[in-house]
């Protein structure tokens, strides 16, 4: 493991290779581990708050620098506030009469402690087989690779079958307010002509048993993801002397419908890419992984990790994360507030609403603070062909399958004006790597070799899509 280095400054401008790789003409895998690296030394952390969100125009200014090295006319936008850098740039293909392919990936990251990881996290160390730091998986590996080959296909003359347009996002980790919502909203023009998209957190192998006790590694798509909506909920009563009996106490109030609130579980629900990626697990593994079965969540607990993320999948979720109330300890105050983080599966918002405002009851008030809507997509068609084809060139033994993130991406936005997205940063992991704790966790890493082996396939990809 690399030793810790707390000392590192955040920001940096950091060289794209090592000189001792690539040469006139490199491989975009030749490029890859290094472009990851200097990715994740801009310490790119969004807070949620514009006075203490910082990097990512130094972070996008760079990214551009590296497309205009090798021939690119890029466009550099400052999305609705300064700093919050935005990068695109189009590489013309065979059939102008197609639509365009988007490959969007975002700069900033959530924030991390440096004294709580085994390296600095904008370090961009890379050591015993990973590179390591905040955004090696969410999502500057994929950034770093779609930025490779963008150098790649632009030094080597390559025309692909339809053009391309590489986006480079600020933002995404707070819901794109300042990014890929405003993106859409107010420079439409740079959306032109795209039909399809590919993004983050999808492509990665899940590596499964099989009956006759060899494995299968499964490389999930995703094809859907959940509504993502912050929800304040807001309590009034009348305010007093802490020393006073109260029958109407705000802070009470709250506490019992956020308490109820939370320890709720919302009904099980399976559609139609959660049933598809069950059918294909359960084809591989020979276990019964039926939707109707009361155990369905203890069956998915026996995929490892990845059983977070699916599970997640099949309810919709009302977290509380914030709580606010009060300014003296013996003043009853008048309002008290909470912000809970919600969900929603496809199809269920209206339902979704009606259960909480039961739970909520009628002296508390809800509003959104966010409210971005979920989305699906069929699993078929020829990009999903070509992501298949991709695979099964560079691993004989994987299988496509489609799934739901629990989460959310910047294709919330690009779905809003007719883009159909799929998730795909192909990594092939090992079968140990506990990949889900990664996404925003400690000692945040991605392994050299899925680097290399999802540049290939992506590759692949772009070049029979």
């Amino acid at each position: 493991m690399p030793e810790p280095d707390h000392d590192l400054p955040g920001r940096v401008h950091p060289s794209p290779v090592p000189a001792n790789e690539g040469g006139a003409n490199p491989l975009a895998t030749d490029e890859v581990v290094g472009l990851v690296s200097a990715l994740i030394r801009f310490d790119t952390s969004n807070t949620g708050e514009l006075e203490t969100t910082r990097g990512e125009r130094e972070a996008a200014e760079w990214v551009a620098a590296q497309l205009e090295e090798v021939g690119y006319e890029t466009t550099y936008v400052e999305s609705g506030a300064p700093g919050r850098g935005n990068v695109f740039a189009r590489l013309a293909g065979a059939d102008r009469s197609r639509g365009a392919l988007l490959l969007h990936g975002h700069l900033d990251v959530v924030p991390a402690e440096p004294a709580d990881w085994s390296v600095h996290p904008f370090s961009g160390a890379v050591a015993d087989g990973y590179v390591w730091g905040r955004g090696a998986i969410d999502m500057k590996d994929m950034v770093g690779m779609m930025l490779a080959l963008a150098r790649r296909f632009k030094r080597a003359g390559v025309v692909p079958p339809r053009d391309l347009v590489f986006a480079f996002l600020a933002d995404e980790e707070a819901g794109g307010k300042y990014g890929s919502q405003w993106l859409v909203d107010n420079r439409p023009d740079l959306f032109e002509g795209i039909s399809e998209a590919v993004g983050e957190v999808g492509g990665f192998s899940l590596t499964v048993p099989r009956p006759d006790g060899t494995e299968r590694r499964l490389y999930v798509v995703e094809t859907a993801e959940k509504g993502l909506a912050w929800m304040r909920l807001t309590a009034t009563a009348r305010p007093g002397h802490g020393s006073f009996l109260h029958e109407d106490n705000a802070v009470t109030l709250l506490a019992d419908a956020v308490s109820r609130l939370g320890n709720h579980t919302f009904p099980l629900v399976v559609t139609d890419s959660v049933a598809e990626f069950l059918r294909a697990v359960g084809d591989e593994t020979g276990l019964d992984f039926d939707p109707r079965s009361p155990d369905i969540e203890g069956m998915l607990a026996k995929l490892g990790s990845i059983s977070r993320i699916v599970g997640a999948t099949l309810r919709d979720t009302a977290n509380p994360t914030m709580l606010k109330a009060g300014y003296k300890a013996n003043v009853i105050p008048q309002t008290a507030e909470a912000v809970v983080d919600c969900r929603v599966l496809p199809g269920r918002q209206a339902a979704f609403e009606r259960e909480v405002d039961e739970l909520l009851g009628p002296h508390v008030r809800r509003e959104w603070i966010t409210r971005l809507d979920s989305y699906e997509t069929t699993f078929d068609g020829d990009l999903v062909d070509a992501m298949n084809a991709a695979v099964l060139a560079h691993d004989p033994n994987g299988r496509t399958v489609p799934y739901m993130l629990s989460g959310g991406t910047d294709a919330k936005a690009f779905a809003r004006i007719g883009i159909r997205c799929f998730g795909f940063a192909p990594l092939q992991l090992p079968p140990d790597l506990d990949f889900a704790a990664l996404f925003h966790g400690v000692d945040e890493r991605v392994p050299v070799d899925a680097l290399k082996f999802g540049t290939d396939v992506l590759e692949h990809f772009l070049l029979h899509c």
